[in-house]
């Protein structure tokens, strides 16, 4: 559709501006926890195990931090989604891969290779006994006030969301009219519109 070629940038602005203050936020709180964030990526008791967790906790949060203001800007977003990518799925196997595919236990499956049904199950029952205990010892409409009690299953389904979206703006780019990286290519004649 020739008609809506002129705004063809605005779903690569819409994915940018999705993603950049999501990974901004995530490395900044990384951050400014530096050391709890390598302990918990070394630790093999209640963290990921992982080898060499400083460098990896400074990877993670320099890649997400400048890799979201990359995003936000237009710049460079072909090459910021690359590592951003790596890092979304190092999150999918080494932290969430273990819950399955859902993020929260949905009651009905929305996924079909969800394949940790187990939690889901598991998940509600002890989202029960924590309502169960909060109307009898806590202010359970206080609580609630700002939202349902839920019980988070913690899977793949953010990191994989977020590489598919990153994904698609390493093939698009920033987008034409909306990024640094279109008016820079087209200030040094890279471009014709």
């Amino acid at each position: 559709m020739r008609f809506l070629r002129p705004l063809d940038g605005l779903g690569p602005l819409a994915l940018r501006l999705f993603l950049g203050p999501i990974f901004i936020l995530a490395g900044w709180n990384k951050l400014m926890g530096i050391g709890d964030v390598a302990a918990w990526f070394g630790n093999p008791d209640w963290g990921l195990g992982l080898p060499a967790p400083m460098l990896l906790a400074w990877l993670a949060a320099l890649t997400e931090f400048f890799g979201g203001i990359a995003l936000v800007l237009g710049l460079g977003v072909r090459l910021a989604a690359i590592p951003l990518m790596f890092t979304m799925v190092v999150a999918a196997v080494a932290a969430h891969w273990q819950y399955g595919w859902h993020a929260l236990p949905e009651q009905t499956l929305t996924m079909p290779w969800e394949w940790r049904k187990d939690l889901i199950a598991e998940a509600v029952v002890r989202k029960d006994k924590a309502v169960e205990l909060l109307k009898e010892y806590g202010h359970y409409e206080w609580l609630t006030e700002a939202g349902n009690f839920t019980v988070l299953k913690n899977g793949i389904e953010f990191a994989a969301t977020y590489f598919i979206m990153l994904l698609a703006l390493l093939f698009t780019g920033g987008g034409r009219f909306v990024s640094l990286d279109y008016w820079i290519a087209r200030r040094r004649g890279l471009l014709r519109d």
